[in-house]
């Protein structure tokens, strides 16, 4: 089994660890811990790259299953110690992005009920979808006040890892319309913004909602029917 750093960690910028496996079809290495994010749930993966004795890899992208995707043919060999390095700007962007998600998640569940059906995002900027009957530019104002309020308060985030039973006792803890975690897994992962928010969640976030800065609703728009997309941007 592989340790996840970023699970417990999201701060984790280099680490050590040892080749475990070596995939030469998909140019790309198994490590036997990483802090390296495989992308899911709307956040894409990390990148940055692979430091040995004798020379560095960059990983172009890292794929579910621990696969770290190189720029080389030449791949380190099973059992090679190497550093790994994540490109920590662009990570810390998408952990202010992915928290930003949770809050304006949080406040429209809170204060409109609606539920999520779709979201993804990049480094800064993201889109959310919501069943709301009707969206119009006085409630899209209302709701961007509303998480704008949720970053000055400083709240905490708290990551905690349930046996899956505890975890399933929390209520509303899967907010998605489709719930996406797999059958079967013993744990399940949640991120909790103290006091607005809690949900079961892989990704990576700040320590605190002030790390996130100001959030603007970009646009919005109707999907079709009851499905209502808000576009969100953060400042750098």
């Amino acid at each position: 089994m592989t340790e996840l750093i970023y699970h417990t960690d999201s701060y984790v910028q280099s680490f050590d660890a040892v080749v475990t496996q070596v995939a030469p079809e998909q140019r790309a290495v198994l490590l036997d811990r990483t802090a390296f994010y495989p992308g899911g749930g709307g956040q894409p993966n990390d990148d940055g790259s692979l430091q040995t004795d004798y020379g560095n890899y960059r990983v172009t992208k890292t794929e579910r299953g621990n696969l770290h995707i190189l720029e080389s043919d030449d791949l380190p060999a099973v059992g090679t110690p190497v550093r790994g390095v994540l490109d920590w700007e662009r990570r810390y962007k998408l952990m202010r992005t992915h928290t930003a998600m949770h809050i304006l998640c949080g406040v429209v569940w809170r204060d409109y009920g609606a539920s999520v059906t779709g979201g993804n995002m990049e480094p800064l900027s993201g889109r959310m979808d919501f069943e709301f009957e009707r969206l119009q530019k006085e409630l899209v104002s209302e709701i961007e006040a509303k998480i704008n309020d949720e970053v000055s308060v400083a709240r905490d985030v708290r990551v905690r890892i349930l046996p899956r039973d505890e975890a399933f006792q929390i209520p509303d803890l899967i907010r998605t319309k489709i719930n996406l975690l797999p059958e079967g897994i013993p744990e399940v992962r949640t991120v909790e913004i103290v006091g607005l928010d809690l949900q079961a969640d892989g990704g990576t976030h700040v320590a605190n909602t002030r790390e996130v800065g100001q959030i603007r609703i970009a646009d919005y728009k109707s999907k079709g029917g009851i499905n209502k997309r808000l576009y969100i941007e953060i400042d750098s």
